[in-house]
This record gives C-alpha cells, structure tokens and sequence, in this order.
C-alpha cells in the first residue's frame, strides 16, 4: 500500500474546508492508497494526477519507487488548474 503524504500548502487547504469535506477527502484518499493509478487522472504535460472529491480536485505526485503519494494542491475544480 501507498502512503499519503501532504505538503504544507495541501494541508493548510484542506484545514480550510468544513470537516465534511475534509472527511470525504480523506476516505477517496484512503482508497487511493491501494492502486492509485485506478483513481487518478494524469494531467497533461505535467508529472501530476488528479483525483476527483466531487466538485473538488486533489492534485497528487505518485512516487512508484518510495510507495508515496504526496498531495500537492486540494481545490475547487474552478480554481486548482488555473495556476
């Protein structure tokens, strides 16, 4: 199994949203942590993948050689590519 690591900014974003957020994301990331690549989308033209929390979007790296998926970005799909 994966583990799920956050960087400081993709935890300070996910603090910021109301805890049932915050629990739904946390479960579709615990069923990630089995094969991620089932659950994630590549993004193009970037080493990321995106998995999909209802309107929200989690942009992760997944690590192949440590078994680590670190979450870069949590946000609202409107908003998480537009940077």
């Amino acid at each position: 199994m994966y583990e799920v690591i956050f960087s400081p900014l993709a935890e300070k974003e996910l603090y910021k949203l109301d805890s049932g957020l915050q629990e739904r994301i946390i479960a579709v990331l615990e069923r990630c942590r089995i094969l991620p690549h089932r659950h994630a989308k590549s993004l193009v033209g970037s080493p990321l993948y995106s998995i999909r929390c209802g309107d929200y979007r989690i942009l992760v790296e997944i690590i192949e050689g440590m078994l680590q998926i670190l979450v870069i970005e949590i946000g609202h799909r409107k908003n998480i590519y537009k940077k």
